[in-house]
C-alpha cells in the first residue's frame, strides 16, 4: 500500500485543508522550501514490505527483537533532484497522550537520486554509494528502532527530494539538515507506521 504524500498528522494547524495540494502548499511555506507543485507530489511515494501506510511495525524493526531497519521501497523521484534525504522519527514521544517531543530514529542524506530502496538491516558499507548518515536522538549515527515507554507512537518515514547534494556536515542532526534543506526540497512522501511495546 502506497503511502500518503505528505504528513497531515504532525502539524495540526494543516488538518483542517482537505485536498493534496493545499496541503503541499501549506506546509512547503511553512518550512520554508521550495513550492511543490500537486504534479511532483503525485510522484514521489515511499513504501514498506514490512508494513502497510498506517499499520503497525512488525517487533522485529523494534527494541523488543532484532531492532533492524526495514526494507524501503520509493519511485516517482522528480527530474531535477540531486539528492534524497531520508528522517525517520516520532513526533509523539514521551506518551501520545501529552507529548513534549519529537524523537528522531534515523537521519540520511545525500542519498543518489537513482537509488530506489533500502535493503532490511541496512548497514553504513550497504548504503548507496555517496550516502551519508547523520545522528539520532541516541545521539549514534544509524538506525534506531521505535521503543515506546508508554502508548502506541507513530513513526514517520519521510523522504525529501533535493535540487542540490548537501555538503558534508560529519553526522549532523535532523534539525541540522533541515536547515540545509531550506529551499531546496522540490519534492517529498511519507510512511506512518505505529508501535506499542
Amino acid at each position: 500500500m502506497k503511502a500518503k504524500p505528505f504528513n497531515r498528522a504532525s502539524d495540526p494547524m494543516f488538518l483542517r485543508f482537505s485536498t493534496r495540494v493545499l496541503r503541499t502548499i501549506c506546509v512547503v511555506g511553512f518550512l520554508g522550501v521550495n513550492p511543490v507543485s500537486s504534479e511532483e507530489t503525485k510522484s514521489l511515494s515511499i513504501e514498506s514490505p514490512a508494513f502497510s501506510h498506517d499499520a503497525a511495525i512488525p517487533a522485529k524493526y523494534t527494541c523488543k527483537r532484532e531492532d533492524i531497519s526495514p526494507a524501503l521501497i520509493w519511485s516517482g523521484v522528480p527530474e531535477g533532484a540531486r539528492s534524497l534525504v531520508l528522517i525517520v522519527d516520532d513526533p509523539d514521544a514521551p506518551d501520545p497522550r501529552a507529548p513534549r517531543m519529537t524523537w528522531v530514529h534515523w537521519v540520511l542524506y545525500n542519498i543518489p537520486p537513482d537509488a530506489t530502496s533500502l535493503p532490511e538491516g541496512v548497514l553504513p558499507d550497504r548504503l548507496p554509494p555517496g550516502t551519508k548518515e547523520g545522528i539520532n536522538d541516541w545521539k549514534r549515527a544509524g538506525y534506531g528502532g521505535p521503543c515506546p515507554p508508554i502508548g502506541r507512537h507513530r513513526y514517520f518515514h519521510k523522504l525529501y527530494a533535493l535540487d542540490l547534494e548537501l555538503e558534508e556536515m560529519k553526522t549532523p542532526t535532523k534539525a541540522r539538515i533541515e536547515a540545509a534543506m531550506q529551499g531546496h526540497v522540490i519534492a517529498q512522501a511519507e510512511l506512518v507506521g505505529t508501535f506499542a511495546k
